[in-house]
């Protein structure tokens, strides 16, 4: 029997290494391809190796650059400026919530993640395809 192939290629950002697998785990017993970076400079290598990454979840604070960098990057970009984006984050000031507003990010998440949640709006993005019956 086959392995279904995956729903959609993910990119995971951030800093810590254990957020990353962990977020990595859950999201590929689900059923995504999902790719890693620990920063923004090797997000965007990245981002430009896998044109097909469908869907980018990054964290807001990183010591070397933003997810507010990453995002401004990324719209800087024809091909990139309309890829979903999620940002996640310990901590947000009401100025970083204006400027993901005017980003047009898909949703934040605060952490310690709600993965309930983080998994209902990827449903919506992504729905996974049902069988139809045959009259």
């Amino acid at each position: 029997m086959q392995n279904a192939p995956a729903r959609q290629q993910i990119l995971l950002v951030d800093d810590e290494q254990d957020v990353l697998l962990e977020l990595a785990e859950l999201l590929e017993n689900e059923g995504f391809a999902c790719l890693t970076a620990t920063s923004v400079q090797f997000a965007l290598q990245q981002l430009t190796r896998h044109p097909d990454i469908a869907l980018v979840i990054t964290d807001l604070r990183m010591p070397d650059e933003s997810g507010i960098g990453l995002i401004k990057r990324m719209r800087d970009h024809t091909a990139r400026l309309h890829l979903p984006v999620i940002v996640i984050s310990g901590q947000t000031t009401l100025d970083d919530v204006s400027e993901l507003l005017q980003l047009q990010v898909v949703d934040f998440f605060r952490k310690p993640l709600y993965q309930a949640r983080l998994l209902e709006t990827l449903e919506n993005l992504f729905p996974v395809p049902r069988l139809r019956a045959v009259n």
